[in-house]
This record gives C-alpha cells, sequence and structure tokens, in this order.
C-alpha cells in the first residue's frame, strides 16, 4: 500500500454477519469473491489511506480476512450486535479503538465504489475551507413530490425537460469522512459544514436487497469486461 504525506486516515468497514433480506450477503460470492472483498480491494490500493478496519461479528470474516488482506479486524461487541444498533453508535466504538486524524467509513455492500472516487474524495476533503465532514451524494433530475403531493424540486405549470430542472442530492451512504471530534459532538458522521461528494449511479449501487445484488454482479461484469478490452 503506497503512501503519501498526509493526515493518517483509517477507513472502517463495518460488517454484520447475518442479513434478513439477503442472507450472509457481505460475505456471499459476486463474481467469484467474497463481496466485502471488492470494497476492501478498493480501499486497500488508496495512496491516501493508512489502515483498513474491518468491524465485524462474523466468525467467517474475522478469519478470512486477516488470510487475504493487511487489515485490522475490530471484534463487535455483543451490546452492539443487534439489527436495530445504529450505525452511529457502532463508529463511536470503533473510534476509541483505532487512532487517527479522520476517518473514511463505508460499507461492503458497495462493491463498484472505485478506487479512483474514494481518492478524489479523500483529495476534495483535504483541500482548504471551513468543512468539517463529507459525505456521497447521488445528483437526481427528475420531478419530486412530497408526501402530500407538492411539487418538491419543479413548477408542474412549467414544464421544464427533466436535465434542465434543478439538482437534488441522495445521501447514498457510500462513503463520509469525519473526525472522532466531529462524531462525539455530532453523534453523527456528518458534520455542521459537510461537503457533498457526488458519486455516479453506478457506483452507488447498494447491495439491499436480492436484485440489487443480481444487479450490482451484471454491472461489475460488465466493468471487467470492458477493461480486459482495453
Amino acid at each position: 500500500m503506497r503512501k503519501i504525506n498526509t493526515p493518517k486516515i483509517a477507513a472502517l468497514v463495518p460488517m454484520r454477519h447475518k442479513s434478513e433480506r439477503v442472507p450472509g450477503k457481505n460475505y456471499r460470492l459476486l463474481d467469484g469473491k467474497p463481496l466485502y472483498h471488492h470494497i476492501i480491494e478498493s480501499l486497500i490500493s488508496c495512496r491516501y489511506i493508512t489502515e483498513v478496519c474491518i468491524d465485524t461479528d462474523s466468525p467467517f470474516i474475522l478469519d478470512d480476512a486477516p488470510e487475504h488482506f493487511p487489515v485490522r479486524m475490530i471484534r463487535r461487541p455483543e451490546h452492539l450486535r443487534s439489527e436495530f444498533e445504529p450505525m452511529n453508535n457502532i463508529l463511536l466504538y470503533d473510534v476509541t479503538q483505532i487512532e487517527a486524524d479522520y476517518y473514511l467509513q463505508t460499507h461492503s455492500t458497495n462493491p463498484l465504489l472505485k478506487t479512483e472516487t474514494i481518492t478524489r474524495a479523500i483529495q476534495r476533503f483535504l483541500e482548504p475551507g471551513e468543512h468539517d465532514s463529507l459525505f456521497g451524494v447521488t445528483r437526481l433530475q427528475t420531478r419530486l413530490y412530497d408526501a402530500q403531493g407538492k411539487p418538491v424540486n419543479h413548477d408542474p405549470s412549467v414544464l421544464l425537460r427533466t436535465q434542465d430542472l434543478p439538482p437534488v442530492y441522495e445521501e447514498n451512504s457510500t462513503l463520509y469522512i469525519f473526525s472522532r471530534a466531529i462524531l462525539e459532538e455530532r453523534r453523527n458522521r456528518i458534520g455542521y459544514n459537510p461537503v457533498m461528494f457526488e458519486v455516479s449511479r453506478e457506483e452507488a449501487v447498494d447491495i439491499d436487497e436480492e436484485l440489487d445484488f443480481i444487479m450490482a454482479e451484471f454491472l461489475y461484469k460488465q466493468r471487467k469486461k470492458e477493461g480486459e478490452r482495453r
């Protein structure tokens, strides 16, 4: 893992052993490798990341990860293993186990997130400015309505083309960058003055249901084919 002279940035990747809608998804094979291998490979290849840390209660991942990657394992304590446990509580524990200037958190369920994108996000975060955190977003340019049927981002009487609509942004959970101080003060990964970092729709694919897994594997194989043609 080649490094450059930057603040210490630890990558945190939390993974539960059990999952309800896609059983065993974190270690289910995607194109011949356990799902979580894909994001770990992307993180390890990022020259800004000084340490990759996996937080898990999974016996499989606890055994498998150290055999394949130079990572630090955090065995998730019993009181944080409920499926209803908020992610911020898990991260609050993790930052007490790993010392770093900043933390980048992502998920094993984002297998299409590229090293290049992670690198650009860190570079953007490290630029001078008053921001205190960063989170990934997806640009939406479509006609949106609230629960009462009121338009959110357009005037129905003015039928603009969707590409001409003012964009709105969806938090896509691909990545977050924050300091321990912000996390502990806000009890949240997103600080007082965050940077919204745009991630392409393809890279932002998140595996939450069976269809997501099928789509992610298809897109991954297509990307690999395109790379082999070059």
